[in-house]
């Protein structure tokens, strides 16, 4: 390179710089600038960084990724084989593939970095960064062995060079692939190898707290995939002191806790997102345990953090977190009766949904949607709208709680509707599923529900009370109190029926107390019309009226938001069964029929996955249903 090339070098690298930080951001000149320097014939590494720059800039100021994709694979191919130029190559390598991936071309990503964790077994910091990167494209592929053995890779490596830091971050992806693909034994595994070295072997405190609160996500998001919400609280105890201490004002910021070493310098998430994440877990927990009113609570604070993080940057992991959060208080107003609110907020989940990048968002949860759906189909009595939106749940979904969640509610539509035939089969096929496959307590003890309400239907009450009773006992021994009231109450019309009023009585009322704490008015309103029929056979008229009173509210209340929520543009939604949702939304008449004081729908809840990357990208995330994993579902991005 001779002195005068030198000089032209640096003064059009200067000049690009200058256009690039000017304000506002001359990114025209910027490029024209980096351009010119091709004119020149410039050393490989001088001529490969260029391209690499070109690349960098095209991406985040333009929507030209062809030219990108241009400018990155020349970097590619040049930096390849040269030596001692590990920036340039593995940042062109790692973005190369990111591009890729947005075009949904991840086959083409995959061999770019397999190339790069070959070449950049040397340099600790990019081995485990682009081993993150590759593990994330096959999660995101669905391609959950592959990732985990990647993973696995990376605990060895990081153990040869002593990066215990690192090597818990390993660890803790692992056990979400693990999670995300139910394998509950070997998420204890590894939890429990992992549990020692954050404990023991990492002497930075800050990094250590944020280590703890990656290990107790997982561990509450594992119980709760289990449905053992007892057993999580303790669990989840921890994880709200852990992030209580992170948020604190004395604590450092995350530029000071992850900038001091390169093995030191990967984060799971930054701590504002931790905050809404440890929300969305506990509002997943108030869900199963059945305390609607701290879902909401927990819910509107979670969302009113996540607008203000929007504001200050809009990344696409909060939409994620905002559609989950949606669709958990969406279940929590169908369960409290407010089918109005329910509309207008699922509604707000299909835009979210609608406006992510691609729609990717809406990719991953139309079948929730497709879910909701059908629950407040079911609560206005629309039994055909229902049946229909259950259906394409199922049909759409791979996820197998969600797709258990949907043929439980479908299975009380056939039952409502008195189609023995169809209820026989979709019963059967549930049982045939079931014995292949362990499930979480919530949804077993759910199964049982369908099969008691059947049997009581069908007046064969002693087969009733065997299902009940053993609804009652999974329920019981998880605090899944929804469920407590809702099988106490079938419970006593068992007993109602059989004329043991002394039973039903001693059934009706915990099961209205437990109803009147969550709150459930359907369980209150088919509480109050057994209640009614008790007072007036055991002759206690003041308790008859009283109950008798009871009953008309609750189901005033109903009909009253029926009619409002019928009336909402909204309401078309029930219409919507396959393809992209309607945009903008469009009135159409719906017949509206009575509310039935019958049986509530089964209930189910769900958890949130996360897992690794090299940046943060988008998340997928499940439904509210089964997945935190049974909802965050799939993917949370290290940084």
């Amino acid at each position: 390179m001779t002195s005068s090339q030198d000089a032209c070098y640096i003064s059009l690298l200067g000049l690009a710089e200058y256009f690039r930080t000017s304000t506002p951001p001359d990114i025209k000149k910027c490029i024209q600038c980096l351009q010119a320097l091709f004119t020149f014939k410039p050393p490989l590494k001088v001529e490969a960084r260029t391209h690499l720059q070109l690349g960098q800039i095209l991406m985040a100021y333009t929507k030209n990724t062809d030219l990108a994709r241009n400018h990155l694979e020349q970097a590619w191919i040049l930096s390849e084989n040269i030596n001692n130029f590990d920036d340039v190559k593995f940042d062109t390598a790692s973005l190369l593939a990111q591009l890729y991936q947005q075009q949904d071309q991840s086959s083409l990503a995959k061999p770019v970095l397999r190339k790069a964790i070959e070449l950049s077994q040397h340099n600790v910091y990019w081995h485990c960064k682009l081993l993150f990167q590759l593990a994330q494209t096959h999660a995101t592929d669905k391609e959950y062995t592959l990732a985990s053995e990647l993973l696995a890779v990376g605990v060895e490596s990081t153990d040869e060079s002593n990066a215990t830091y690192l090597k818990s971050l390993f660890l803790l992806s692992r056990a979400m692939i693990m999670m995300i693909e139910r394998k509950t034994n070997d998420v204890l595994a590894i939890l429990n190898q992992a549990s020692p070295i954050i404990d023991h072997s990492i002497p930075n405190v800050h990094l250590k707290e944020y280590l703890k609160v990656f290990f107790y996500v997982l561990q509450v998001c594992h119980y709760l995939q289990l449905g053992q919400v007892k057993t999580v609280k303790t669990s989840l105890k921890l994880l709200q002191q852990s992030i209580q201490t992170i948020i604190a004002p004395n604590w450092p910021s995350d530029e000071q806790i992850f900038g001091q070493n390169n093995t030191e310098m990967f984060m799971w998430l930054p701590k504002e997102q931790l905050y809404v994440l440890v929300y969305l877990v506990t509002v997943s927990h108030s869900m199963m345990a059945g305390y609607m009113d701290k879902a909401q609570k927990y819910t509107e604070k979670a969302l009113t953090q996540i607008e203000k993080l929007k504001s200050q940057e809009n990344k696409p992991i909060l939409a994620v977190f905002q559609i989950i959060l949606l669709e958990h208080i969406i279940m929590c107003r169908l369960v409290m009766g407010n089918k109005s609110l329910a509309i207008k907020e699922i509604a707000l989940a299909k835009d979210v949904c609608l406006s992510s990048s691609h729609k990717f968002l809406l990719k991953k949860h139309a079948p929730q949607l497709h879910c909701l759906l059908g629950l407040y189909a079911m609560s206005t009595s629309l039994c055909e709208h229902a049946e229909k939106q259950f259906y394409a749940c199922i049909q759409e979904t791979t996820e197998r709680e969600l797709k258990l969640f949907a043929s439980l509610n479908l299975a009380i539509v056939y039952l409502r509707t008195k189609r023995e035939q169809d209820l026989r089969n979709i019963l059967e096929q549930i049982q045939q599923e079931n014995s292949q496959c362990s499930n979480s307590q919530a949804l077993m003890g759910s199964f049982y529900y369908v099969q008691g309400l059947n049997a009581f239907h069908k007046s064969s009450f002693h087969e009733a009370k065997r299902f009940l009773r053993e609804t009652l006992k999974m329920a019981n021994a998880e605090d899944l109190n929804r469920l407590t009231s809702c099988s106490l109450v079938l419970l006593s019309h068992v007993f109602l029926s059989i004329g043991n009023s002394k039973e039903s009585m001693n059934m009706v009322t915990p099961a209205m107390q437990l109803a009147s704490k969550i709150p459930d008015i359907h369980v209150q309103l088919w509480g109050s019309a057994i209640l009614k029929d008790l007072h007036r056979m055991l002759k206690e008229p003041t308790q008859e009226v009283e109950a008798l009173n009871n009953h008309v509210n609750f189901s005033q209340n109903l009909i009253a938001d029926q009619m409002k929520c019928t009336k909402f543009p909204e309401h078309a939604l029930v219409n919507w069964f396959q393809g992209d949702p309607p945009l903008p939304m469009l009135s159409q008449e719906l017949a509206v029929q009575p509310v039935a004081s019958g049986a509530p729908v089964a209930s189910g809840s769900g958890t949130a996955m996360v897992m690794p990357g090299g940046q943060q990208q988008q998340q997928t995330a499940g439904g509210t249903f089964v997945r935190l994993p049974g909802t965050l579902n799939q993917q949370v991005m290290f940084q």
